[in-house]
């Protein structure tokens, strides 16, 4: 197939994202950037005094599972969110941001106690310096797990994909991961997961399963150095998972798709320029979601994706991306 019908056809998946539910399930946080200009060093202790000129250089963005979501808005497809967060200043902020580009707020649920979970990056000079994590990573409580389930149980009937995003920050347990799985089997839905370690194999039976090169090479126990120990170390996981699909990220590198009884297909980054990698995850499980959801093939959904993962590295901090931007760069294919 020439590379204009492949143009055409990558162009009438995008168009059909707008009619696309999707429903986000997982670890929601804010992300928060502070940048700084450093030019002496602290007489209390020998680090760098980190000088903030004022408001403009602090920015809050939506993260986890909430930039998913953002990231299937901004892509054009419609979008609920599932999570747990804290009954703090934070919290509100989270509530602000979703309320201000229109992703619905009923499918969050709050905590007294809990901290809401942020991630503050400071910056000095372009580079960062240090991060500061606030969390509380304790399981939600009963009543708010039962919430939790008639929430989903409702949600899931109505969308056509849903995504867990685990950052391990204690929202999925065992128990929630298999509860959501098995209705969404039963719902006939198609399930994204992007697992960390702890829960990792409490995903099998997903649909596709996104994991990075590192957590691949850690679950699985192999070290991963090169094309050949990636593919073999996939062959593995897709068997373990029992999925329909396992994409292997691989950051500057791509990403390697692996379906059964097929050969790997490695997908080549299309980043002209990597200016930040925060948040690239959760716009290819985002995009990939929406691509498979309007009848995309897994190849074509992971090159979509691969697309639009390579826009958003090359934005500062937890950005989106913009349907426009992802039919740019397919209108400009070779």
């Amino acid at each position: 197939m020439d590379k204009k019908q492949e143009k055409q056809r990558f162009e009438k998946i995008v168009d059909r994202f707008s009619k696309v539910r999707i429903l986000v399930i997982g670890d929601i946080m804010l992300d928060r950037f502070i940048w700084g200009k450093v030019s002496r060093i602290s007489p209390e202790a020998p680090v760098p005094v980190v000088l903030v000129d004022n408001n403009d250089n602090e920015f809050f963005h939506l993260g986890g599972a909430a930039n998913v979501a953002n990231n299937i808005h901004s892509l054009g497809g419609k979008v609920s969110l599932c999570g747990v967060i804290g009954d703090d200043a934070n919290s509100g902020r989270i509530h602000e941001e979703l309320r201000k580009i229109g992703i619905p707020t009923d499918g969050i649920f709050h905590e007294p106690g809990r901290q809401t979970t942020v991630k503050t990056r400071i910056f000095a000079n372009q580079q960062q310096v240090v991060r500061i994590d606030r969390e509380t990573t304790d399981y939600p409580e009963d009543f708010t797990l039962r919430e939790i389930l008639k929430f989903l149980a409702k949600k899931i009937d109505n969308c056509e994909a849903v995504i867990l995003s685990d950052y391990e920050k204690g929202f999925f347990s065992k128990k929630l991961i298999r509860a959501i799985i098995q209705k969404a089997k039963e719902s006939k839905k198609s399930i994204m997961a992007d697992p960390k370690l702890k829960n990792f194999f409490f995903y099998k039976g997903a649909t596709v399963v996104t994991p990075n090169r590192k957590e691949a090479s850690e679950v699985s126990g192999i070290p991963i150095s090169d094309q050949s120990s990636l593919n073999r170390v996939g062959q593995i996981l897709l068997r373990r998972l029992k999925c329909d699909a396992l994409v292997i990220t691989q950051g500057e590198e791509g990403m390697t798709i692996f379906e059964p009884h097929q050969e790997p297909d490695l997908v080549r980054a299309e980043a002209k320029e990597v200016y930040d990698v925060t948040g690239a995850g959760d716009t290819v499980i985002g995009t990939m979601a929406l691509a498979l959801a309007a009848g995309a093939k897994f190849k074509d959904a992971a090159r979509l994706a691969n697309y639009a993962a390579g826009i958003v590295v090359g934005k500062r901090g937890t950005a989106t991306v913009q349907r426009e931007e992802l039919n740019k760069v397919i209108r400009g294919l070779r």
